[in-house]
């Protein structure tokens, strides 16, 4: 007989981290089913935050698995793909006229979600695909893509009352479904890098963000929201300057970050 594996506590973190998240979304979704709004929104915040955190303690305590990366996968699905869209058809759709094209935009929303996670598992194990241009995602990563959706529910909490466009908004978040499984180049701010010089404005800037969450968040999103659908057609421009610039002598595309 073997003696059983042990497994170190420090590899169970990021892990436990994604449940948290997963149990965020959950609570999100319970929110959202009991009328609570603006609470069914924080959670889906969190979320983005917990995703954030899990993937940077894997790579500070060295303990990324293939379990862990399927986890946050699963998370990712529903808590981006799935607590918005229950979120937005309960707050604007539920109960109306124009229920079903509401529906309709949420499973888009959901299969979209869904099937760029599926693109990112797949090619994390192609030799083609590589982190060498890894200052660009392909198309919009989930956590952005969540934020986006959720943009006509920011502009319901910020005053504007939108009840008359339930088509243009469906539009809308199947649009931004869209952008999740495309390939637009967009830029990632988790490998992004500022000189040393700019660091001082770029935490001042950083302090600014954060008193604008807390005293005007729906505000603070939906400014949030407009400034990274403005930089998608830059990211473009961006990638398209640079991947000519490394053209090899057969004009191969080089390879890029999907995630």
């Amino acid at each position: 007989m073997t003696e059983t594996q042990r497994v170190k506590l420090r590899h169970l973190v990021p892990s436990i981290v994604t449940v948290f998240a997963i149990c965020a979304g959950l609570t999100s979704v319970r929110m959202s089913l009991e009328g609570h709004l603006e609470a069914s929104l924080y959670f889906i915040l969190a979320a983005v935050f917990l995703d954030a955190a899990d993937g940077k303690l894997a790579r500070f305590l060295d303990t990324a698995s293939p379990f862990g990366a399927e986890l946050d996968s699963l998370a990712d699905f529903f808590n981006f793909g799935i607590a918005p869209g229950i979120l937005l058809y309960n707050t604007l759709y539920i109960g109306t006229q124009h229920a079903s094209i509401g529906w309709l935009a949420t499973l888009v929303l959901a299969v979209c979600c869904a099937l760029r996670l599926a693109r990112f598992n797949l090619s994390i194990h192609r030799a083609d695909v590589t982190l060498k241009k890894d200052g660009f995602f392909v198309g919009v990563p989930a956590p952005a893509l969540a934020c986006l959706a959720l943009m006509p529910v920011f502009l319901y909490l910020s005053g504007w009352q939108n009840s008359d466009f339930p088509v243009a908004r469906a539009i809308y978040v199947i649009c931004v479904g869209l952008l999740a499984v495309s390939t637009i180049p967009s830029y990632s701010i988790k490998h992004a890098s500022i000189k040393q010089a700019h660091l001082p404005f770029f935490v001042v800037g950083a302090v600014v963000l954060v008193v604008c969450l807390v005293v005007y968040p729906w505000l603070t999103l939906i400014l949030a929201n407009l400034i990274y659908l403005g930089s998608l057609p830059f990211s473009y421009l961006s990638f398209k300057k640079m991947d000519h610039s490394s053209d090899g002598p057969e004009g191969v595309e080089p390879p890029h970050s999907v995630e």
